[in-house]
Parts: structure tokens; sequence; C-alpha cells
């Protein structure tokens, strides 16, 4: 019969537990990392946007040397070395230069959601003719014919696997009523 006493020594401390305040070193590592790659993504930006982003001469000086190295081991040292200059800039220093690394990438996260929006729309509008009901519905200004044929055209592209011209077609014009639809309560707000 075993003991149920064996191996407990009848009190619990935390008193020999040590106490971390600081960030773990995977932690640390895939900080490092990200400001890796964010110097990466610099250094494969042109010599004009780098010349533009808000940061210390040093660093873009590192930069900009780092693009014209052209040997491969040259070029990796310096990227390195533009990695741990990253790592001495300032928090709101890194956030401003992830700022405008995203504003050139184009389209934010609001807007790529609405754009995935208006293909969910476009896809519920080749699946079910009530869409079609509900958008006349909401903009009488369309053609329903010119719709419609755009529908059926988009639903024989996609049987016969040929190109998507007039499924392309039919988001453009999902495109174009957004736009309308927000300059018309954009108005609306500014005669209020």
């Amino acid at each position: 019969m075993p003991n149920p006493n064996r191996g407990s020594c009848g009190f619990q401390s935390s008193e020999f537990e040590q106490k971390y305040n600081r960030p773990s070193k995977s932690q640390l590592k895939r900080e490092m990392t990200a400001l890796q790659k964010l110097g990466e993504e610099l250094i494969a930006e042109s010599r004009d946007r780098v010349k533009r982003v808000p940061m210390p001469e040093d660093v873009r000086d590192a930069i900009l040397e780092c693009q014209q190295i052209k040997d491969h081991e040259g070029r990796r040292r310096q990227t390195q070395y533009v990695g741990k200059k990253m790592r001495i800039l300032e928090s709101h220093e890194i956030v401003e230069i992830q700022k405008t690394l995203d504003s050139w990438r184009g389209l934010s996260k609001a807007d790529t959601s609405a754009m995935h929006a208006l293909e969910r729309h476009r896809d519920r509008l080749l699946k079910d003719d009530g869409v079609l009901t509900e958008l006349m519905a909401k903009h009488p200004e369309l053609d329903v014919q010119q719709v419609r044929t755009m529908i059926r055209n988009a639903r024989k592209e996609q049987a016969e696997n040929k190109p998507p011209k007039a499924y392309r077609a039919i988001f453009q014009m999902l495109k174009e009523l957004q736009k309308l639809s927000a300059q018309e309560s954009d108005d609306d707000g500014d005669r209020h």
C-alpha cells in the first residue's frame, strides 16, 4: 500500500522560485527577428522611398549602403548590421517606419475587408436571383437587362472554365455602386 505522505514536506513555499520581470529569451528573439525583417523590407524599397521614411540618419545610411552592395556575403553582413541598427530604435520610431511601409503597400485592413465583402456579394448575386431584386431596389438607376446579362455571362464563364470577364465586370459594378453610396452618405452628412 503506497504511503500518501511520501514525497510531501507538509508546506508549500514560493520563496525559492525565481520571478522574472523581463521578457523571455524566445520573446526577445521574436522581436529581434521582426526588426530584422523590417530592415530587410526597407532595403528592398527604392532609394527615393527610403529617403522619405522618418528614421535616424545612421539607420538610413546603413540601409542605403546595403542597397549598393552587390556581393552576397557583404550584403548579408550589411543586412545584419541594419538589423542591429533597427534594434536600437525607439518604439515610436519603429511604429512610424511600419506605418510608412504599410501605406506603401496600399490596401489597409479595412479596404481589404470591404473588398472581400464585395466579392461575397458578387457570389451571392450569381447564386440567388433574389439578391438581384434587393440590389435593384437599392439602386433603381441600374439597367436591369445589362446586369442580368452580366450575371448570365459570368455563370456561363464559370461553367465553361473561360476567363472571368463578366465575373470581374460584376465586381467593378458593385465597387462603383459602393463608391456612389459612400458619396451620397457623405453628401447627406454635409447637409445636416
